[in-house]
């Protein structure tokens, strides 16, 4: 492999999930290029269902940390992006596409804010129900919205090694069985 192929894959080894934050302001162009990453995820046919609410507020934050197991770490960040999908507007009204086409922008987020040398983790809401409810209620979200996560972005607290997860246990050729 050569080099420039092995630096772009050390974006997604070198991306791990951020949970402490250090003092600063994640700026309004990172957030736009992370935005702009999102959407150019994959959509079951380019349906596009994905909406974004980004949240600077504290007191938001420290709401969206109560209601999610996994957020605790929200207070501390400097933004977070809430990514729900509409599902009038996707493929087939379908649940399913919506949850993979929300999934497939988040993670684009997640690798873009590494690549800008920001810290993030993903808090996961779908299939939580309380959690659904009160994501859609604490960011004002309409009812045929469903938040699939809440991505926590800031300066980075922590240093964490690159990492991959490969495991061949998990790999079989041709088939399964």
């Amino acid at each position: 492999m050569n080099m420039d192929n092995q630096r772009s894959l050390n974006i997604i080894f070198e991306r791990r999930s951020v949970r402490i934050y250090a003092p600063g302001a994640v700026t309004d162009g990172q957030v736009h290029q992370l935005l702009e990453a999102a959407m150019a995820a994959p959509s079951a046919m380019g349906k596009d269902p994905w909406r974004f609410v980004v949240v600077r507020d504290v007191k938001v934050l420290e709401d969206l940390a109560k209601l999610l197991p996994g957020g605790k770490m929200l207070p501390t960040a400097a933004a977070a992006i809430v990514v729900s999908g509409d599902m009038n507007a996707a493929f087939d009204r379908h649940i399913g596409y919506l949850i993979q086409d929300c999934s497939a922008a988040t993670e684009n987020l997640l690798l873009a804010a590494n690549a800008l040398g920001l810290g993030a983790c993903w808090v996961g809401c779908y299939p939580a129900d309380a959690a659904i409810k009160g994501v859609r209620s604490i960011v004002r979200l309409p009812d045929s919205f469903v938040p699939v996560s809440v991505v926590a972005l800031g300066v980075p607290g922590e240093e964490l090694p690159a990492r991959t997860r490969y495991n061949a246990d998990s790999v079989r050729q041709g088939g399964w069985l």
